[in-house]
């Protein structure tokens, strides 16, 4: 079985952890010091959207979809139909005459999908016949189709007609889906992952399962791209598999597991003895070649090009992060049942580091299922070459309650959903104070005050 093991969790945990906590007021690379604090949500927000420049919407247990400015914090429009929570929400961009126009398809537990348009409010398409509740979504825009997941995978035209569906008589059903080359879509369904794909030759468009993926040994919490050569997948255990989107091998295989200190040594603890939540990859993120996974409480930058550790943090928050981004400026935000928002650096360690017991990941490079198994050693911490730091350079506190995910604006501001009802609307002080001295002064020459 391959593994990393990171760490003890003794003194080391909680220097780690009083680290983390106590960045103090005094945050200069933090540029988030204003706040705006949206409210129109009756129940936990669970989906943030953004719909182009300058509006998103947000959605949850409430079951409405709001419709915000994020520069003004103004509430445009309110999408009111669905009677039960807000499953999946995505956007839809068509032709519509000459110019593109972005729509908003969500699904709910009431077992009906729609499609809006977020400039006038109305609700344009719905489908309410279905036979359970839609999980998640997955536009192709290169086919002009969408596709619903849930107890059957089903795929619609932008008029709400239905092309083709097959049908998966399990509890689980479809939680995430990616697009992958050659008309195909990867699944995850529990442990497996299915792969299905379009045939488009037909006088009738179908979709059929082709292939399966059963190396994943435990629930698949989070399925992404990476880029047009990988995906990857990550399990409620801490697998960590990358995938190659053409062929559908393995390229690499990670199991994540902790070291704990026990009388005059370490000792390995094995999962069964362990809270799986610790290890869970509840989710992740790519911008190409780096991927960020939240696991557990920790943060883990991992290069999938060279499959390679790039920087963790074993505890980054109190609690579960669950969502996690690398922004533009190259550095990770998190946010976590615990309330908080965090930005983190990638920074070099310094040469004179404090010697390290293991190693982050177990073993690189192509693994199949007799490669897990096979009891590899593991990678000692400072033999892994070019490791970096994750430090905290930021902490937003503005949330009572569990922050679910985030959507960066870049300059004009940083958007966050929770289970207080509450959307915040971070903004660059710096530049907001700029903006208003700017208005101020256009306004006086305006009025002849100048």
């Amino acid at each position: 079985m391959l593994r990393w093991i990171m760490g003890g969790r003794g003194s080391q945990g909680t220097i780690e952890k009083s680290a983390a906590l106590c960045i103090g007021e005094e945050q200069p690379k933090n540029c988030f010091t204003e706040l705006q604090v949206l409210k129109g949500h009756f129940d936990i927000v669970r989906f943030l959207v953004q719909i182009d420049d300058f509006r998103f919407a947000s959605a949850g247990d409430d079951g409405m979809v709001l419709v915000w400015n994020v520069e003004t914090g103004e509430r445009l429009v309110e999408l009111r139909g669905h009677t039960q929570q807000i499953t999946a929400m995505t956007t839809y961009t068509f032709i519509k005459g000459e110019r593109p126009h972005t729509a908003l398809i969500t699904a709910s537990s009431d077992r009906t999908l729609s499609l809006w348009d977020p400039d006038s409010g109305n609700r344009l398409q719905t489908v309410s016949d279905l036979h359970s509740s839609v999980k998640c979504l997955l536009v192709l825009d290169h086919l002009d189709v969408w596709l619903s997941g849930g107890n059957e995978l089903c795929v619609w035209n932008r008029d709400f007609q239905l092309k083709c569906k097959t049908v998966h008589h399990r509890d689980a059903g479809i939680t995430a889906m990616v697009d992958l080359p050659k008309n195909c879509v990867a699944a995850s369904m529990d442990k497996e992952i299915m792969i299905f794909k379009l045939n488009l030759s037909e006088a009738e468009m179908s979709i059929l399962a082709i292939h399966h993926l059963a190396d994943h040994q435990d629930t698949i919490r989070s399925l992404i791209n990476i880029n047009n050569e990988l995906f990857a997948s990550g399990s409620h255990i801490g697998e960590l598999i990358l995938w190659d989107t053409v062929n559908w091998t393995i390229q690499a295989y990670e199991h994540i597991l902790w070291e704990e200190p026990a009388g005059d040594g370490q000792s390995e603890i094995r999962i069964g003895q362990q809270k799986q939540s610790e290890m869970s990859i509840q989710h992740m993120y790519s911008d190409g070649e780096l991927i960020t996974a939240a696991v557990g409480s920790g943060l883990y930058v991992y290069n999938a090009v060279m499959k390679s550790i790039v920087a963790y943090r074993k505890v980054a928050h109190d609690s579960d992060i669950l969502h996690t981004e690398l922004l533009d400026n190259g550095r990770v935000m998190s946010c976590s049942e615990d309330g908080s928002i965090r930005i983190w650096e990638l920074q070099d360690l310094p040469l004179a580091a404090e010697p390290a017991s293991t190693g982050f990941f177990g073993m690189f490079g192509t693994f199949g299922r007799s490669g897990k198994q096979a009891g590899a050693p593991t990678k000692k911490l400072l033999e892994v070459p070019g490791l970096r730091s994750l430090e905290l350079i930021g902490d937003l506190i503005g949330h009572s309650g569990a922050v679910q995910m985030f959507v960066s604006f870049g300059v004009k501001g940083l958007v966050t959903c929770s289970a207080d009802h509450l959307l915040i609307v971070w903004k660059d002080g710096k530049r907001e104070s700029q903006l208003r001295s700017l208005a101020l002064f256009q306004k006086l020459e305006q009025s002849g005050g100048l």
